[in-house]
């Protein structure tokens, strides 16, 4: 089994916030790997990271970064595959991070997804792979049916919570 997706952060402090990624794409079945890779303190790995990965069957890239979240735009500057972006909050609310990552110069595109947002980050890479793959369509289209189904329940809960002024 060969890695499709690489879930890439600076550092494994970053580890609780990508973790939503990793137990989706696990539930999706989708092979990923994980890797701590720093554009300032690591550099030289980071290259060899992003020059490497379509040739190791790679096909979407979600870096988290926080701060100056430089990783994102590093990777993306290096690679032809999609990249998505997840700004962490290390600082400033993560809107440093955000801010970094969503104004990438053209040329250079970087798909992010909200502050500490990774879960919607493999939802995503799951979109990006499914557009060639049936088996994962279906998966994400029940993904997405049980959200509806989540709500309708919480509707039928609400009911039956009382109030002496609550009308519904």
């Amino acid at each position: 089994m060969n890695a499709q997706v690489s879930i890439i952060m600076g550092s494994t402090s970053d580890l609780p916030v990508m973790e939503k990624a990793a137990k989706l794409l696990d539930e999706m079945q989708v092979p990923f790997e994980m890797l701590a890779l720093s554009a300032h303190r690591t550099p030289a790995e980071v290259e060899a990271f992003a020059k490497g990965a379509k040739d190791r069957g790679i096909r979407v890239i979600i870096a988290a970064a926080g701060m100056a979240a430089h990783l994102c735009g590093v990777i993306a500057s290096m690679t032809t595959l999609p990249v998505i972006g997840v700004p962490i909050n290390s600082s400033l609310e993560g809107m440093d991070a955000l801010l970094a990552i969503v104004q990438m110069p053209g040329g250079i595109p970087v798909a992010t997804v909200g502050i500490n947002a990774s879960l919607n980050a493999a939802l995503l890479a799951v979109q990006i792979l499914a557009l060639s793959d049936e088996g994962l369509q279906k998966k994400f289209a029940d993904y997405k049916e049980n959200l509806k189904t989540k709500i309708v329940k919480a509707n039928a809960d609400l009911a039956n919570v009382k109030y002496a002024y609550k009308v519904n």
